[in-house]
């Protein structure tokens, strides 16, 4: 066992190390070679934008046709999901082959077509390229900027004679295409492509008549080209190959390091891990000495007249167990919450490992799909077993499992629904084809659906969790609460421990989903996630504690928003997100943004609730099983 323990720390540790691409690429990624000479493909993934978060297809700009040649590439579910569509391109690359202000084609635009470029460069869209399955990123004197290149800038224009100085819009339509290789004779032969770097300009060429006929002209200090101003635009490309040290296997570093410095997250994990720590030790406390003293009182021989004056958590031993209201809907939520915790976590898990790597496109979204599916047996058991143990005579199975089936899966694809078509409106590459709307379904009804169901039979085998006290037939009255322990007051308080822990790696997601970069420290989010959980079922308890201290036997909701009220403090962190990092102003935009937010929100909620009301639930299992009760 210490064995097993070494090794995983050693690949968390490895997981969340400043270099953590041997890990991504050692699974079954292959390797090219390339020979002098020999073609290689660039291809066109989707346009992207911050500001509008609607993708487009690459063929949706106004310029040169889709070659007649060359199909676009077949997408895994995920990819499909996110929009991605990668599309053949005219760019000829051959290895080891420079080329220099070569043409690709010339267009002439029509009104219309500028009116829509001029939107896109407003929005500010950007191109992406890939070529052996290596993004593009932008250099901006040889600095390292981006993913993908924009399609075009802005600036002010000549003063008029009104005084007014209107903003021109240039066209990016000259890029040098860089292609760094790596070659190591003793271990294969040929050139291995490790880095791409694309370096985009707006510059007016023209074409002179030299001896074999016209010669395209091209240079970078010229006026650039204007949408406003110049007629026909002409695309060209430089391409030029650089040896370079990178080994194929560490070639992602460069796209990794975009997101910024390491060291952060290693402050969130360190912070985070101080709050866990507080938290057990007033955990420690409550259960070590106040409880131990409070067990020793309670099973002391008293008499009549100390009985009466007794307070605490024992006064309500027998209303403690008692099913608290709307006890179908919090079985639904708490078995939801654990089939998403579930997923999460083996997910994350097999991120970590490098099998869900920024090389496999849409692979984590993909597998996060397919681990809610087929852990919906999950849901359906511990939904099951909960409500068997709030209400033992219930007799309505069917109808708790079909909520459990249908609930939240059915209220995100109804909100995925209601978004797919705003996209597909817009002609967007986000919008999923009717028949991946049809696999979705029955995934859903094929496969989660039965799932639960299963889990749900198990369950019901089984009695439910064991109560160590019997419920009493006439409730106890609560007496009056301190302000402090008001359910706002500890909502409020309970939700910040929670998301405290999370604050730091929430802002890297949030700015790979919405600012279109690679989030990788998946190791690191495995420990976020573990002290979350940790944190969760302390702050829940400690609260439930004082709670019961105080005669309140009203625990179980109570229990599960004082840790999943952290969901919104998520929310409105989201909110601040979408006003500081983001420059969304349209509907569309700003509907997808807080409709996934909010489903992201209340996933959190479910996940945090879950672990707060079980974790609740055995600790007054281990209290009121303590004492002795006449």
């Amino acid at each position: 066992s210490s064995l097993a323990s070494m090794r995983l720390s050693i690949a968390l540790l490895y997981a969340c190390s400043p270099i953590p691409v041997g890990a991504y690429i050692l699974p079954g990624i292959a390797q090219h070679a390339y020979q002098d000479g020999e073609p290689v493909a660039l291809t066109a993934n989707k346009l992207t934008s911050s500001r509008a978060q609607i993708p487009y297809d690459y063929y949706d700009l106004p310029g040169c046709p889709r070659p007649t040649q060359g199909e676009a590439a077949s997408q895994n579910l995920g990819a499909v999901l996110a929009g991605d569509a990668i599309e053949p391109t005219g760019y000829e690359i051959k290895m080891m082959r420079n080329e220099t202000c070569k043409k690709l084609c010339s267009h002439e635009f029509t009104a219309d077509e500028r009116d829509h470029l001029r939107s896109i460069i407003d929005d500010d869209y950007m191109v992406n390229w890939i070529v052996d399955n290596l993004p593009a990123i932008r250099t901006r004197q040889s600095l390292v900027d981006r993913l993908g290149f924009p399609v075009g800038r802005k600036r002010l224009g000549p003063i008029l004679e009104n005084g007014t100085q209107p903003q021109q819009y240039m066209m990016n339509n000259h890029v040098v295409i860089r292609l760094h290789y790596h070659q190591e004779p003793t271990e294969f032969t040929g050139s291995r492509i490790v880095y791409f770097e694309v370096e985009p300009f707006s510059i007016s060429q023209f074409e002179a008549q030299g001896q074999n006929g016209p010669n395209l002209l091209c240079d970078i200090t010229v006026e650039p080209y204007s949408l406003d101003i110049q007629g026909p635009i002409i695309y060209s490309y430089d391409v030029e190959w650089v040896p370079s040290d990178i080994r194929w296997s560490s070639r992602w570093d460069v796209y990794l390091s975009l997101q910024g410095d390491e060291s952060v997250h290693w402050v969130s994990i360190i912070n985070s891990a101080m709050i866990v720590a507080i938290l057990s030790g007033m955990v420690a406390l409550i259960l070590v000495k106040t409880l131990h003293r409070d067990i020793a009182r309670y099973n002391e021989i008293i008499s009549a007249e100390d009985a009466a004056d007794e307070t605490g958590w024992k006064l309500v031993h027998g209303d403690v167990f008692r099913k608290p209201p709307h006890a179908k809907l919090l079985a639904v939520c708490t078995g939801t919450g654990c089939q998403l915790l579930a997923m999460a976590f083996v997910t994350i898990i097999f991120a970590a490992m490098g099998f869900l790597s920024p090389a496999r496109r849409g692979a984590l979204l993909q597998a996060c799909l397919l681990l809610f599916t087929t852990m919906g047996s999950i849901n359906g058991y511990y939904s099951t077993r909960l409500h068997l143990t709030m209400d033992p005579g219930s007799v309505q199975h069917k109808t708790l499992t079909l909520w459990t089936a249908l609930m939240f899966p059915g209220l995100c694809f109804a909100i995925f629904f209601l978004l797919d078509l705003f996209l597909w409106a817009k002609g967007s590459t986000g919008a999923v084809p009717f028949a991946i709307l049809i696999a979705l379904l029955l995934m859903w009804f094929g496969i989660s659906v039965p799932l639960v169901f299963v889990g749900a039979y198990c369950g019901g085998k089984k009695e439910g969790w064991e109560k160590p006290v019997r419920v009493n037939q006439i409730p106890r009255q609560i007496p009056p609460q301190p302000w402090f322990l008001k359910p706002l007051v500890t909502c409020l308080i309970g939700g910040i421990l929670p998301f405290g822990a999370v604050f730091t790696e929430l802002y890297w997601i949030l700015t790979s989903v919405w600012r279109h970069t690679f989030y990788y420290l998946f190791g690191c989010l495995l420990l976020t996630l573990i002290i979350m959980v940790v944190t969760c079922a302390e702050i829940a308890v400690a609260l439930t504690y004082f709670q019961l201290t105080a005669e309140n036997h009203h625990w179980w909701w109570r229990a599960f928003f004082a840790s999943g009220s952290s969901a919104f403090y998520v929310m409105a962190y989201s909110m601040h997100f979408f006003s500081q990092q983001l420059q969304i102003v349209a509907f569309v935009p700003s509907l997808l943004y807080f409709s996934y937010m909010t489903l992201v929100s209340l996933a959190f909620f479910l996940i945090t609730g879950a672990v707060g009301v079980l974790a609740t639930f055995k600790f007054c299992q281990a209290i009121y099983g303590s004492i002795k009760i006449d």
